[in-house]
């Protein structure tokens, strides 16, 4: 490989591309040496603190891109965007989950499942539109949380956001395995390799996810657009094997099949919906695509909705073709909608329904891994990962280190865990960042450093703890009582109320140039509280798991990352002031970068 020129502390420095240093993964002056490390650890309270109440700025996380050594490709439009978010989509989730929720939690009634996670992924869809066209770096969620709520919370959303993708990839990819069975007429179990030393649910290994992981990520390290096409051709396939589905299923509907609608009841629905929501999963990899987006206030709202609307109504129309085709007790959980052609007679159609589940599962795996190098890229750019992740390849522009990084631990977990420890766990770990960026959408309206007075603040905190602690409260209180009401006559109305009191109460301090959130504040009000409700139907186990995993994420923030990040930001800091001195400009905020507007500071504290 040739030589590569890298920036440091003002200086050019050539070193070989192959090679890494410390520098690469720990270059802060915290870490020069074990006496700064030290020094660093006991100013940790200190430290936590100035992360806690320090918010970014719309001018730092465009910078930040600097620090990838180049920038990626501009090559996306909208058309582009719509192909990647049905084809980051429409995978497992439909062609796995439906089968499995219909048959031992809603019945029939999961088309209304569907909606209802359909419903919330759409709130949350507008309230990323809004941040994506005002913010279009690749960073996602993690660099609209860092400009809103601050780096502490950025960065265990960062964290979640990761599990997130690797627990998403892995869950596709034995589904991918699950189809490939069907297609060559063999069982599931007959590609994996049971191990009868391992856990339960951790001991069929499945090599052959691990294979299908290794192809896409040779595909995504070449190139953004490249995958855009592959991706858009096998969408194309994708959905003419849906019409299929859909057209050929109903001619051999019966409606008693739909008798009873809801044998499980309203819990059961919403309890199918928390972990359908799953099949949603993947339109939060688009936003990431913000920075290689020819003209993002345009295209970014076009390909987000446009894709989300298109996708939910797909889901409903394939629940309600499953359920007449075939009565839900007699549903296949691996291979549904194969096995529901087999059942009905049509045993050919397996083969084409088996083929259309496998493209469409490579897309959302495809997706998913340009997606999540992009997350990782720009966490890594903030340095509370190693600076040697957000390197971008010149000759390939993609974040080549990133992409490999996750897809190897995504092919790690694929290997051992089933797709029902995933799917449970993967939809937590979801609905708590949706929930988390609906709450920074209402801070970025009605708050402003340095223009939103002390009371108005104030305001705005109480109404968002009563939104958010009384959709808890519901949320709870779905998830323990079996009949009662009582506390739903309390906490509805206090999130009504709530929400009103912001929008009457709260002056809005940030209008959108580009493109806004209609509605607000009560979209993202409902995004907060339809996310929280359907965290109360997932089990205590899949709980007990995100729980571990956010603790792990503390031990690693408190003695690297808050470290490391402090370091940066505040040698950014120090870049900045001297930067405007030498421009003889006292340092201000800039109010125009990339056609979106700059707030606060790059660093700001919250007054």
């Amino acid at each position: 490989m040739g030589a590569e020129t890298d920036v440091v502390n003002g200086g050019l420095t050539r070193r070989r591309a192959c090679m890494c240093t410390k520098d690469d993964f720990l270059p802060e002056e915290s870490f020069r040496s074990w006496g700064n490390y030290v020094n660093a650890l006991k100013q940790t309270p200190a430290r936590f603190m100035d992360r806690m109440l320090t918010r970014s700025s719309l001018e730092a996380e465009l910078e930040v891109k600097a620090r990838s050594g180049h920038e990626m490709k501009k090559t996306l439009s909208w058309w582009d965007l719509m192909w990647f978010g049905m084809g980051a989509v429409i995978g497992a989730g439909i062609f796995v989950l439906t089968g499995l929720e219909a048959r031992e939690d809603a019945g029939p009634s999961v088309v209304l499942s569907f909606a209802i996670s359909g419903l919330s992924a759409m709130l949350s869809v507008f309230c990323y539109t809004e941040f994506a066209v005002e913010i279009p770096v690749a960073g996602g969620s993690f660099a609209y949380l860092r400009v809103e709520l601050g780096d502490f919370v950025a960065f265990v959303a960062a964290g979640n956001i990761l599990l997130e993708y690797v627990i998403g990839g892995a869950a596709v990819a034995r589904a991918w395995t699950s189809y490939f069975a069907t297609l060559c007429n063999q069982k599931p179990e007959t590609f994996r390799i049971h191990v009868h030393a391992l856990t339960e649910g951790y001991n069929e290994l499945d090599p052959i996810s691990v294979g299908i992981i290794i192809i896409v990520c040779i595909v995504a390290v070449l190139s953004t657009k490249g995958s855009s096409r592959l991706n858009y051709i096998a969408s194309i396939v994708h959905i003419i094997v849906i019409a299929f589905i859909i057209i050929c299923g109903l001619i051999k509907a019966d409606t008693h099949n739909y008798i009873p609608f809801a044998p499980f009841g309203p819990r059961g629905i919403f309890k199918a919906s928390a972990v359908l929501f799953f099949a949603y999963i993947g339109f939060d990899a688009v936003s990431t695509m913000a920075e290689e987006t020819k003209n993002p206030a345009r295209d970014i709202p076009i390909g987000l909705v446009g894709s989300m609307v298109i996708t939910t109504v797909i889901y409903c129309m394939l629940a309600v073709t499953l359920c007449l085709m075939v009565p839900y007790t007699g549903i296949d959980v691996d291979a549904p909608f194969s096995r529901a052609f087999v059942s009905v007679g049509w045993s050919w159609g397996q083969y084409i329904v088996a083929a259309g589940a496998l493209k469409g599962m490579t897309s959302v795996l495809l997706v998913s891994a340009v997606g999540q190098a992009r997350y990782l890229t720009h966490i890594a750019r903030t340095h509370m990962m190693p600076p040697w992740f957000a390197k971008v390849d010149p000759k390939t522009g993609t974040p080549i280190i990133a992409t490999i990084a996750m897809l190897a631990a995504t092919a790690v977990i694929s290997l051992f865990t089933q797709l029902s420890i995933l799917s449970n766990l993967l939809s937590i770990s979801t609905l708590f960042i949706f929930m988390l960026v609906a709450v920074a959408l209402l801070v970025r309206r009605y708050y402003v450093s340095g223009e939103t007075s002390n009371a108005n603040r104030n305001k705005l905190i109480i109404f968002l703890a009563l939104i958010v602690g009384s959709s808890c409260v519901t949320a709870a209180y779905w998830g323990i009582s079996e009949k009662g009401w009582i506390a739903y006559c309390i906490t509805v109305p206090i999130w009504v109320l709530s929400t009103a009191g912001i929008r009457l109460f709260v002056p809005q301090a940030h209008n959108p140039k580009l493109w806004g959130v209609p509605l607000v504040p009560w979209l993202p009000s409902a995004s907060i509280a339809i996310n929280i409700f359907l965290l109360g139907s997932i089990d205590r186990d899949s709980f007990i798991r995100f729980a571990a995993w956010t603790a792990l994420l503390l031990v690693y923030y408190l003695f690297f990352g808050l470290h490391a990040s402090f370091d940066t930001a505040k040698a950014y800091d120090d870049e900045r002031t001297f930067r405007k001195a030498e421009e003889g400009a006292a340092p201000a905020t800039i109010s125009s970068v990339d056609g979106a507007v700059g707030r606060n500071a790059p660093t700001t504290p919250i007054n």
